[in-house]
């Protein structure tokens, strides 16, 4: 089951019309008709609304807010509510309540307040969900589910900590296996019963915050059982849905690169993915188009839906910047660019009270219809209704795929050494960043994913190496591609145990290095590295390479390893193994991953334009579609490179022809 079929892209947002008297809800529809919204998520947060007492239920408002947008022609994504208890639940099950990090049992309060393993919330979220689904299930405004939101948060509890013995037991059989796997003869830890076994947490195995951990895969086992718990959560509910539903699509919001979810996981049980885009709005574009990027390679490559996303500002930081004049439009044509099927918002009005009154919204608090981000908001709805369908179930025909692993991203960063500094995240951008500059359409996949698509794979920090992983490279390279890896990949198996091997570990035949000593120092602390004509800076760590047959492109300028490999190239079959192996700058990256694509003539026609983001969709009956977006508040003059028709504007332009973008301008050129 994939997402909703609809006849253009479904627009419009959160909306919460249970915190508003009847003639606020005229206002709303009324702009709402006025901005060409469409499409409305509701019931995130009625669980107290509509189950005011144990066994007692009340949909009346439900009702009344469905019947009203069927009434009005606009579609509901309906959530189940169930992310955030009422207040009788925990009372009535203290148990309800997480856990912390600390030790300490929550009394009621904030959201997302939940045991995941509390049988009384997985009884009560699953009959609210049921309850809705036989209620609703073939009511006329109802577009999709939504079950719970922004799933996330690990609970410390006895409840949980049986649970994770229970996960241990079926994923390790024997303690026997499990010793060996945590390595726990270092420090006397060896384990003789299950119920020695303790959750890792501030009590136990960390000291100064949950990444410091002196027993790494113990940590490592419990992200994943958390992972785990709450895709339970959402399996229960969803499997009640289906008793009643078996047709509506279901989803859930993600939260792009969260840290603590490994959403590989729950993939395979969304019938599509969904997600929540607030990048700090000093990051540079590449950043939340990487997210896009993820999110779109968790189904295969199948569109997504964008959530949410602040039309104004978001009020959860200790600053909260402005979108500027014509960010909004762009960001929403960003994540359409890399694969968004509906474009949604939080808030569709600003709450009168509460932690998000502040935060940005279609509508403000005096319900006005004159101010700038209502008028942007109305402008864009009207242009996404002119085009249509055009882009819906388009997909991106990349020949280049980026590594992501969220077991590497817990694994390195709950390393002792060699630097806490290194942020995975970061890593990954850089690359990434490089990519999408040189104008080459990447999928982000995971290490799973089938590579004989790709030309180019680049795995930066891909510290974890699990199952066939290293042969499926080798066949990537051998067939005439290029791999890319960097320090500190194939350090560990699947448990966070070293190789018994040279490092890159089971990488070592494809780079054709062996590093035997890596430095590390503070992030002020420069290495000059040499590549080409290029001199570009490196931090943080730096390996020393001994070649073992790779070529050696860029060496170390300072220190006693001066003059030493610091990138490699490996000729591996017909294709290459590249090895870089410090954190360089910026620069230091693009000149290498312009290199790797050049060979494979994936550089974009517009690669001398590092601010112009280009993306290629091809939409389901074959046609073309190239997305340029300029992401400054100057003109850019371009030359067409091919024949093509904008579809935001319907002019024509020719090959060679001039071709300009104003400031934080977007064109959709449909290919002749």
């Amino acid at each position: 089951m994939t997402a909703p079929r609809t006849p253009r892209i479904p627009y419009g947002g959160d909306h919460n019309p249970e915190q508003w008297p009847q003639p606020v809800w005229d206002d709303d529809h009324r702009l709402f008709t006025q901005a060409r919204i469409d499409t409305l998520t509701v019931g995130v947060f009625t669980w107290s609304l509509t189950q005011p007492a144990p066994g007692t239920y009340d949909f009346t408002v439900l009702d009344r807010i469905l019947d009203r947008a069927a009434a009005e022609n606009r579609r509901i994504c309906l959530a189940t509510g169930t992310a955030a208890l009422p207040p009788w639940l925990a009372k009535r099950h203290p148990e309800v309540n997480r856990t912390d990090f600390e030790g300490r049992r929550h009394r009621y309060g904030q959201r997302h307040n939940f045991c995941p393993s509390s049988p009384a919330y997985r009884e009560h979220a699953t009959a609210m969900a049921a309850r809705l689904a036989e209620r609703y299930a073939d009511h006329p405004a109802l577009l999709a589910w939504h079950i719970n939101n922004e799933y996330g948060g690990a609970c410390y509890c006895d409840l949980c900590a049986e649970a994770f013995r229970e996960w241990l037991r079926a994923k390790y059989v024997t303690l026997d296996a499990l010793n060996d796997a945590w390595w726990t003869t270092f420090w006397s830890h060896r384990y003789t019963d299950w119920d020695q076994i303790e959750p890792p947490s501030a009590l136990t195995e960390h000291w100064r915050g949950p990444d410091h951990t002196a027993f790494q895969g113990i940590t490592l086992d419990y992200f994943r059982f958390t992972t785990d718990a709450l895709l339970g959560c959402f399996l229960a509910e969803k499997e009640v849905i289906r008793a009643h539903d078996p047709d509506t699509p279901v989803t859930t919001n993600f939260m792009g690169m969260f840290r603590p979810l490994d959403y590989h996981r729950w993939a395979p049980h969304l019938d599509f993915a969904s997600w929540d885009s607030y990048p700090p709005l000093d990051a540079p574009p590449t950043w939340p188009a990487l997210a896009h990027d993820l999110m779109r390679g968790l189904k295969g490559g199948a569109p997504f839906w964008l959530m949410e996303q602040t039309p104004s500002t978001t009020a959860c930081r200790d600053v909260n910047p402005l979108r500027r004049p014509g960010e909004l439009r762009l960001a929403t044509f960003q994540a359409i660019a890399h694969g968004a099927d509906a474009a949604l918002y939080f808030q569709m009005r600003a709450s009168r009270g509460a932690c998000e009154k502040y935060h940005g919204a279609v509508i403000g608090h005096a319900g006005r219809d004159d101010t700038r981000v209502f008028r942007e908001v109305a402008d864009l709805g009207r242009e996404l209704e002119a085009l249509g369908d055009a882009t819906l179930g388009a997909r991106t025909p990349a020949r280049t795929a980026l590594l992501f692993d969220w077991d590497s991203w817990w694994a390195l960063e709950i390393s002792d050494g060699p630097s806490r500094l290194v942020k995975y995240q970061e890593v990954v951008h850089a690359y990434y960043r490089a990519a999408r500059e040189a104008g080459a359409d990447l999928d982000v996949v995971p290490v799973t994913a089938d590579l004989t698509a790709y030309d180019v794979v680049l795995a930066p920090v891909l510290h974890m190496v699990k199952g066939n992983l290293a042969g499926r490279l080798e066949a990537v390279a051998a067939r005439g591609g290029t791999v890319l890896t960097t320090f500190l990949s194939g350090r560990v198996d699947e448990h966070d145990r070293a190789f018994l091997a040279d490092v890159p570990g089971p990488f070592g035949p494809l780079m054709g290095v062996r590093v035997n000593e890596w430095d590390s120092r503070p992030r002020d602390v420069v290495q000059p590295v040499q590549l080409g004509e290029l001199t570009c800076e490196a931090r943080l760590v730096f390996e020393i390479v001994l070649p073992c047959g790779a070529e050696t492109v860029g060496t170390y300028g300072a220190d006693f390893y001066a003059g030493t490999p610091a990138v490699t190239r490996h000729a591996y079959g017909q294709g290459e193994g590249w090895y870089v192996a410090t954190a360089l700058d910026q620069p230091g990256v693009d000149r290498v991953v312009r290199r790797i694509l050049a060979r494979h003539d994936l550089l974009g026609p517009y690669a001398d334009h590092p601010a112009l983001e280009t993306a290629t969709r091809v939409s389901p009956d074959g046609t073309s579609l190239l997305f340029l977006l300029n992401h400054t508040l100057e003109p850019a003059p371009l030359t067409a490179h091919t024949t093509a028709t904008d579809l935001l504007t319907g002019k024509r332009v020719e090959e060679g022809e001039p071709l300009t973008l104003d400031p934080l301008g977007t064109a959709i050129l449909q290919v002749q």
